[in-house]
């Protein structure tokens, strides 16, 4: 087993992997730009080791930096998380050329899946079924506009590389197709440097469903049961949960039995999630692979029991995975609702600041997974998720039911704005609440200006803040009002520093 990893990122999934060292008994070495001086995971970690200025470009994407970075602080492998370097095969060559080791798949592994159009083509040789498209890249808006009319409208128009929902398109006209184009390839090149595109037949009514799969080195590769990522804007995944509402129990034996042979297909190794859309009658098409930890990866482990962070890290040191297929059964039911630093009220818009204070849920069945913490700035350079909010039940009505009372727990004031209410607002639904959604469902039913304000309502705020004052100082929470009852609780900031932040 390594006795010291680097991690190369930020924020909750560095802190996440930081807790499975910790576990493993292996030190953790955290980098770091200049706006991450203070940030969370560089306090959690045994070590940090600065990396360059603040934007992204000059710090945790030069990948030169962090191996140099490794090799200084005497660290035997590198874990990417997810974002930045993760799914990068130049990176991965350069980890493995400096005498390290990558906490992931191969480069090649990495190549052959990275690239969507390339990957279709593989998978359709391995009898994989894919969504009807374009048989390759695309050059010219006459090219798409002819292949439009083969497949029909609506299509989509996809980036070759990358992912995340960026440089993606739908096309529901013709006349929209010059203007995709231009779109696509510009924002394609902009974000993966890489601006080629390709054509898929739009599946009405999607849902995103992905299958989680691991392999060790010795070729045994098992799926861990699938998760619903439906909830989105703008392709971006909003909440998650496993096992998905529309999955029969036929239909998830035959998708994990396609993911694995996806995954053996590229001989991969380590944690990965093949993507796939499915149709309302359950028909459903491989979409892409992440080569890496995802984000949603809590609500897998919470279903299942297993550590899919610790089993990267045992698997990437040789180990053989520590649970066949026969062992892995999906328990109950979890929901995660991703907490960003965003405005619902003006289209989900960025919205860092400086956290005054905080208050996270606790509880049966809640787990917060976090980046962030009351007086920290959340910088505007990165990513603004600022935690990840986990609840489990012994069915999906329980696991909601828990959530609706950790998202009426959680309190965090300051200069920014967050998606709190967005996800009370989506417990409440009664689509939601029925599983009857697919990825449009935000964009159709979500509304603000039509109902209930999406920010976190200043009296409500006030309340609770009020609340939590009165518990932590006499005791006493009988004069709460009925929306605080949840901040009765002695508060644990009792720091001076922090008591003057809440005065404020």
């Amino acid at each position: 087993m390594f006795k010291r990893i680097l991690i190369a990122n930020r924020g909750e999934i560095a802190v996440r992997v930081i807790r499975a060292c910790r576990e493993l008994g292996i030190e953790a070495v955290a980098v770091f730009s200049e706006a991450d001086r203070g940030a969370l995971h560089v306090r959690e970690a045994d070590m940090a080791v600065p990396i360059g200025p603040a934007p992204a470009a000059e710090s945790y994407l030069r990948a030169e930096r962090i191996v140099e970075a490794a090799k200084r602080a005497g660290a035997q492998a590198i874990h990417p998380g997810y974002g930045f370097l993760a799914e990068n095969a130049k990176f991965v060559r350069a980890v493995t050329g400096a005498g390290l080791v990558f906490i992931g798949p191969s480069a090649s592994a990495m190549e052959k899946m990275g690239d969507k159009v390339e990957a279709r083509k593989l998978m359709q040789a391995a009898g994989v079924p894919v969504t009807p498209g374009s048989p390759g890249t695309l050059e010219t808006a006459q090219q798409v506009r002819e292949y439009a009319r083969q497949l029909g409208l609506p299509v989509l128009l996809k980036a070759a590389a990358g992912g995340g929902g960026k440089g993606m398109r739908l096309i529901e006209r013709e006349d929209e197709i010059a203007e995709a184009v231009r779109r696509v390839a510009s924002e394609a090149t902009a974000s993966f440097g890489d601006g080629r595109f390709y054509l898929e037949k739009f599946v009405r009514r999607p849902r995103h469903i992905e299958v989680q799969i691991f392999a060790d080195a010795a070729g045994r590769t098992v799926h861990l049961g699938e998760r619903e990522c439906s909830i989105q804007r703008r392709h971006q995944k909003l909440a998650e949960e496993s096992p998905s509402p529309l999955v029969t129990p036929q239909m998830r034996e035959r998708m994990g039995e396609i993911a694995v042979r996806a995954a053996r297909a590229v001989s991969y190794v380590g944690a990965g999630t093949i993507e796939f859309l499915a149709d309302a009658d359950r028909n459903f098409y491989f979409m892409e692979m992440n080569t890496r930890i995802q984000v949603e990866h809590p609500v897998t482990e919470m279903v299942t029991g297993f550590d899919l962070v610790k089993t990267q890290i045992e698997v990437a040191a040789g180990r053989p995975l520590p649970f066949a297929q026969e062992e892995i059964a999906q328990r109950g039911w979890a929901i995660e609702c991703r907490l960003y630093a965003e405005d619902p009220l003006q289209g989900f818009v960025a919205a860092p600041g400086r956290i005054a204070w905080m208050r996270a849920p606790e509880g049966p069945g809640v787990r917060h997974d976090c980046g962030v913490y009351a007086g920290g700035e959340v910088s505007n350079y990165y990513d603004p998720l600022l935690s990840k909010l986990i609840a489990w039940g012994k069915d999906r009505q329980e696991a909601i039911a828990r959530m609706r009372r950790a998202l009426d727990e959680f309190i965090i004031t300051g200069t920014l704005t967050t998606n709190l209410s967005f996800h009370r607002w989506l417990m409440d639904h009664q689509r939601f609440v029925a599983g009857d959604f697919d990825t449009h469902f935000v964009a159709q039913e979500y509304h603000p200006q039509d109902g209930p304000q999406a920010r976190d309502d200043p009296a409500r705020l006030a309340a609770l803040l009020a609340a939590a004052w009165s518990a932590q100082h006499t005791g006493a929470g009988a004069a709460a009002p009925a929306d605080a009852r949840a901040s009765r609780r002695p508060s644990a900031w009792k720091t001076a520093g922090r008591l003057e932040a809440l005065r404020s």
